[in-house]
């Protein structure tokens, strides 16, 4: 006859084969799923960034047309190619940031 410590030793891998280790390994999947995630105040604070950022092109591109009025050929003396960027351009970013 076995001793009864044998029986609770089978008994304690049993379960943390059968039930510990799965539960350890769906804990974690659960906590990886959610860090990768982007919280509401990340996206608060990207939505400011971009506010920001759209801010700042429109004071350059006014800028640019200061200078622009004062000098037609500013962009040639400074070598300076004249942007691409359209409102499309615009929409795209933010439609690949959000």
């Amino acid at each position: 006859m076995l001793p009864a410590w044998f029986f609770l030793f089978v008994l304690a891998v049993v379960a943390i084969v059968f039930i510990g280790l799965p539960w350890l390994v769906f804990h974690f999947v659960t906590r990886w799923k959610t860090a990768a995630t982007l919280t509401h105040s990340d996206e608060r604070l990207l939505e400011e960034m971009y506010a920001l950022a759209r801010r700042m092109d429109e004071r350059v591109a006014t800028v640019e047309r200061i200078v622009a009025a004062d000098n037609p050929h500013w962009r040639e003396i400074a070598n300076d190619p004249a942007p691409t960027i359209t409102e499309d351009t615009r929409q795209e970013t933010l439609r690949r940031i959000k």
